[in-house]
């Protein structure tokens, strides 16, 4: 059975892991939950290769399958359609892979917590729906896996739902989310009102013959990006909505791998990234998405120079990264921004794992003060975690060298800005890479700074292990296949996506490559700047300072929580309790329906009192009665002159 036919089999299998899991997993041992939640996820994957060998095999034209009608109105129709292309293929098999790696890794990492059957429930599900997402083929289907993702990620940060913290973090989360999915909503209206359709072959194919619209003007088109735009901010934790992420770090850490790092985070730039040619013809929407992505990649990367938990460090990074894939769309270089998303994917995901291992290693302790000295005791936990950081710093031939070079120098040759956005993008590099070697050294040199009596630091198990250093092979390998064009072969890659995303201009290809290659020394030097202050820094002994400065001011993230909690929240809540609530419910509402019911009580005792059970007091209302009716019917007669009439 060819799978490509069948493509809704690769994210059902997920969908019935989870509801096994969720029905009967609690009655169930744990080896069980195991063979459901891998079985599903494994399959998946499997089935996913498949499809993918089938797609190449063919003429790499995209595969579309309608499989049958889900809302049908007038002329609009919305269908469970799953389509297959070069764009598909990559985020599929990044969403399957790692998200297998992943599940693998969490039995032994949730092998000691409470709902282990929900979690991987949760797990299974969040699978089913990120798969939806990059399946769609139009953005009413889309959008069901856009929500479903939001819906997992709020249950599986408040895995922990007895904590406060994590209960907070879950809402938080969740309700951030949904301001930017307002936001979706309403650019996903304007499209259908500007090409009545909300599928994706439609809406594409009549943008194309649109006139673009030119730097400045808010048409529909800039109007309708801005507001898609707004969602991503909100999936993939962009200035001004970025603020759930960090929080979001209150989950288990193999959440922070999957949803935070390597899939959901990355809706956003896949949503920017599939809509390309509406972006293109909006050149406003497209600055207005290099400014934001440029700015968020340097703002996350000051706070993250300055954290104390291992997470919270990762957590800014992930926010950071995610802000120049969004840069390279912004400039144009859909390709670069999601081969950085992919390559992104292999690199966090092994570093929050490994930040899993560490953090499992030393019995929960996640403050980098409290550890040291670590490398000896944990030496495969430490070289998957250097892999990682070396990767994500830049250096060559690791993998986010090729895809944060593509990102930068696309940035550089842009026209709006261009050295400007160049010039931060670096500058948060040198960040980067000096924030990740802190990491390392707090974590694994210098002295220890725990206690050996109460910590036995040990390596984690196999399967927590083996997924790291899978993920370790592809941190180094993931971004070669770009690599011929640093000595002016083929960058595969892009080449791999050009039928999605078109070939740019080759003008002066001599000068480009030139160029390149001296901006790609920049960028090494850059890398080499940040590992050298970390190390003169932390290598040797060090003592927590006090928080002063403007080192103060990093550490508590700029303040934007207060600032959030006093011009936001605070007076929405006050709002809701003192006008909404007292004012509006309990005094309209509530007052309206009591007052009626009130009435009809005072009604009902008033002629309660005429029911007293004496015969001559009923006799008595009868005889008045009979008067009444009498008079009504002669009244008129006797006096017709009274009702217009003639005696």
């Amino acid at each position: 059975m060819p799978i490509l036919e069948h493509l809704w089999i690769i994210p059902l299998l997920p969908l019935l892991g989870s509801a096994i899991n969720g029905l009967f997993g609690s009655s169930w041992a744990k080896g069980a939950i195991n063979g459901v939640a891998l079985g599903s996820t494994g399959i998946s994957f499997l089935c996913a290769l498949e499809a993918v060998r089938e797609f190449l095999s063919g003429d790499g034209q995209p595969f579309r399958k309608e499989f049958f009608d889900w809302i049908v109105a007038g002329k609009f129709r919305a269908g469970f359609d799953l389509q297959l292309d070069q764009l598909t293929v990559v985020m599929l098999l990044v969403v399957t892979g790692v998200g297998f790696l992943i599940h693998i890794y969490s039995t032994g990492y949730m092998a000691h917590e409470e709902g282990y059957y929900r979690f991987f429930s949760y797990l299974n599900l969040f699978m089913f729906f990120m798969l939806i997402l990059v399946l769609a083929a139009n953005f009413v289907l889309l959008f069901v896996g856009w929500e479903g993702v939001g819906l997992c990620s709020y249950l599986l940060i408040g895995h922990y739902f007895l904590k406060k913290s994590a209960a907070d973090a879950g809402k938080k989360a969740f309700i951030v989310n949904r301001i930017g999915d307002f936001g979706f909503m309403l650019g996903m209206f304007l499209l259908f009102r500007s090409f009545g359709s909300l599928d994706f072959q439609a809406v594409f194919s009549q943008a194309a013959t649109w006139q673009p619209e030119t730097m400045g003007q808010f048409g529909t088109l800039t109007i309708a990006c801005l507001l898609l735009f707004v969602g991503a901010t909100g999936k993939s934790a962009q200035i001004p909505l970025y603020v759930w992420l960090p929080d979001a770090m209150e989950g288990p850490t193999p959440v922070s791998a999957l949803i935070h790092a390597a899939t959901m985070v990355t809706a956003g730039v896949y949503v920017v990234a599939r809509s390309h040619v509406l972006f293109a013809h909006a050149p406003t929407a497209m600055y207005v998405v290099a400014i934001i992505g440029c700015a968020t990649a340097f703002f996350a990367a000051t706070i993250g120079l300055v954290q104390s938990d291992i997470k919270k460090v990762l957590a800014y990074s992930t926010v950071s990264q995610l802000g120049y894939m969004f840069l390279g769309c912004g400039v144009g270089a859909f390709g670069a921004g999601i081969f950085h998303l992919m390559t992104h994917a292999f690199f966090k995901a092994l570093l929050f794992l490994s930040a899993g291992s560490v953090i499992h290693a030393i019995g929960g302790e996640q403050d980098m003060w409290h550890m040291g000295g670590l490398w000896k005791k944990i030496k495969i936990t430490f070289v998957c975690m250097l892999f990682g950081t070396i990767a994500i710093a830049g250096f060559p031939p690791f993998a986010a060298f090729f895809s944060k070079d593509a990102i930068l120098f696309s940035a550089y040759n842009s026209e709006a800005g261009g050295k400007a956005l160049y010039a931060v993008g670096l500058l948060a590099a040198v960040f980067t890479s000096f924030y990740m070697f802190r990491l390392v050294w707090l974590t694994f040199f210098g002295e220890q700074r725990y206690d050996e009596h109460h910590v036995h630091v040990h390596e984690s198990p196999l399967n927590m292990t083996v997924p790291l250093m899978i993920l370790a092979l592809l941190s180094l390998t993931g971004g070669w296949v770009a690599a011929p064009a640093l000595w002016g072969g083929k960058d595969y890659f892009a080449d791999f996506l050009s039928p999605v995303f078109g070939t740019g201009a080759e003008a002066g290809p001599e000068v480009a490559h030139s160029l390149e290659l001296t901006l790609s020394g920049v960028a090494i030097i850059a890398a080499f700047a940040g590992l050298i202050v970390a190390w003169r820094m932390y290598s040797k002994k060090v003592e927590r300072g006090t928080s002063v400065g403007l080192h103060k001011i990093l550490y508590n993230k700029y303040y934007v929580d207060e600032l959030y909690l006093g011009a936001i929240v605070r007076p929405l809540l006050w709002l809701s309790s003192n006008v909404l609530w007292k004012v509006v419910d309990a005094g309209a509402i509530d007052g309206t329906v009591n007052g009626v019911a009130h009435g009809a009580e005072a009604v009902g005792d008033t002629l309660r009192h005429t029911q007293s059970g004496n015969t001559r007091s009923y006799a008595v209302w009868v005889i008045v009665g009979a008067i009444v009716v009498f008079a009504i019917i002669f009244w008129p007669v006797l006096h017709p002159a009274l009702f217009g009439g003639t005696r």
